[in-house]
């Protein structure tokens, strides 16, 4: 068996006004664990100088079945799934302490070789996480998002020094500040946002200024976040 299992505390930074905690600090938790299962076949942050080999984000996607709120102890489970030569599959499952299901994620991973570039997933490599055939939603791989063609709204954004990751990119959970950041104030205060995707296509680098662009799209919110000059995609969010 590979799951990979650890608990952790909801804390203040994690939570909004309401004491839920929100979106972008559940991704978080699914990412720290995924780092730690990572760490612990050897292929951690901690090893990136030794094998050269880093992990890139290339979608999320959840859905909050109840929230746990500040003090909260969760207990959140892992598992590499399906793989080819180019990407692999993370489930997660998070309980709360009575081992009731609060949220269920899968994302999609990428290998770039710090060097040349992106690289081919051996078998090797995938065997020490010894992979699971579980899955939390019925599709076996994402879809890719499509982007609106139109929008009610856009804001403006400008990588900050904060926002940059080990990778020399806009780390993954900002993108989701970016899309809050553009979203009416309406429907931001009147929706929770239980189902999340995000589809990563081009890292932000340092001092870029992103453009996001708002659409409703029968009842669903998505958020297209693109270069200046509106020539490159970098991300796209649906939430509802």
């Amino acid at each position: 068996m590979a799951f990979f299992e650890h608990d952790f505390s909801v804390r203040m930074r994690d939570v909004d006004a309401n004491t839920k905690i929100t979106n972008k600090a559940i991704l978080g938790f699914f990412e720290d664990i995924g780092g730690l299962h990572s760490d612990k076949v050897g292929y951690g942050f901690n090893d990136i100088y030794a094998t050269r080999l880093s992990w890139i984000l290339l979608h999320w996607k959840i859905k909050v079945i109840k929230r746990a709120i500040y003090g909260d102890v969760i207990h959140i489970k892992t598992w590499s799934r399906y793989s080819t030569k180019f990407y692999s599959y993370r489930d997660f499952e998070m309980y709360s302490k009575n081992g009731e299901l609060l949220v269920i994620g899968t994302s999609k991973w990428a290998l770039l070789n710090i060097d040349s570039g992106l690289a081919r997933l051996e078998e090797s490599l995938i065997s020490k996480y010894k992979p699971e055939q579980k899955s939390v939603f019925d599709e076996l791989e994402v879809k890719k998002l499509k982007e609106p063609k139109t929008f009610s709204n856009c804001n403006e954004y400008k990588v900050l020094r904060s926002n940059i990751d080990i990778n020399k990119h806009m780390h993954n959970l900002y993108y989701l500040d970016v899309a809050n950041e553009v979203i009416p104030d309406d429907i931001y205060e009147s929706e929770e946002f239980n189902n999340v995707e995000i589809m990563y296509k081009t890292g932000a680098m340092l001092g870029e200024t992103l453009k996001s662009f708002y659409s409703n799209v029968e009842d669903e919110h998505f958020v297209t976040i693109k270069s200046e000059d509106e020539q490159t995609l970098h991300a796209i969010v649906r939430m509802y």
